[in-house]
């Protein structure tokens, strides 16, 4: 039975398959492009300045809605969430750029990216070098690229074009044999989503038991289900380096104190 990562993943694939647009002429636009950020590099420095707190960073996602929990911040302003998210001490940010599954757009990114000065991640369904073109010219500093979605070359591919590109990878796994499939090509940023592709519940074992067979110098991210301080350090425990947190800091009334709050810090004031 398909997943929803299967059929957005088919749908975006038939999107590419119709984009009629130059690769060259895409290349050269990306190669142009404004220096990146370092995404990689603000969660291992920000992992080791969290004094008082968990010595975790934290990668705050813009959202609008999901296919699994529906509408979650459908009338979001990108740059009042991003700004909030920053003052709240996240170390980079994550912005949904899918439109017809997620509610997102290039715009998203664009004007989150403006508002601070994080480090952001273009949170898509990477299926094709366009893909990562376009995500170097929009301002991403990285790309994600999901194991389940792609076959080994394709993953291969489109990690070395991003690297080519100046962008970070963050590769995404669910298991131990998709970790296997990361390693391979060298991720040098692994997250690891917890929840189930089947059935969406989160399993709040899977982070650790994945994580076990991280070598060390990879940096790594648990995504999904992440929604209180405890949550936060028990991962920092198992050994990640951030936690990719969406949901929970969208539904706050206060967005910046959220996010605070899971690092273990108090409200900034201002």
């Amino acid at each position: 039975m398909p997943t929803y990562l299967d059929r957005i993943g088919a749908w975006h694939r038939d999107a590419a398959v119709l984009d009629r647009r130059n690769l060259a002429e895409l290349a050269a636009e990306a190669r142009a492009a404004a220096p990146t950020r370092g995404f990689g590099e603000a969660l291992r420095f920000s992992r080791s300045r969290n004094g008082g707190g968990p010595p975790i960073a934290i990668v705050a996602e813009v959202k609008r809605r999901s296919p699994s929990k529906g509408d979650i911040a459908p009338q979001l302003d990108p740059v009042a969430v991003a700004r909030d998210y920053a003052a709240g001490g996240a170390a980079c940010l994550s912005v949904l750029t899918d439109g017809p599954h997620f509610g997102g757009s290039r715009e998203d990114l664009e004007l989150a990216r403006a508002a601070v000065s994080l480090p952001v991640l273009r949170k898509d369904f990477t299926v094709a070098a366009a893909d990562v073109y376009d995500a170097r010219i929009m301002g991403a500093d990285a790309v994600l690229l999901i194991v389940a979605l792609l076959a080994d070359h394709e993953l291969a591919e489109l990690f070395g074009l991003a690297g080519d590109l100046g962008l970070d990878a963050l590769v995404e796994v669910h298991d131990e044999a998709e970790l296997e499939r990361a390693l391979a090509i060298g991720a040098g940023l692994i997250g690891v989503n917890q929840r189930d592709l089947h059935t969406f519940r989160v399993d709040p074992e899977r982070a650790g038991r994945v994580a076990a067979h991280i070598p060390g110098g990879v940096v790594k991210i648990a995504e999904s289900g992440v929604d209180s301080p405890a949550g936060v350090e028990a991962l920092a425990q198992a050994g990640f380096d951030a936690v990719l947190v969406g949901e929970s800091l969208l539904r706050s009334p206060d967005r910046r104190a959220a996010v605070a709050a899971l690092l273990g810090r108090s409200v900034p004031c201002g």
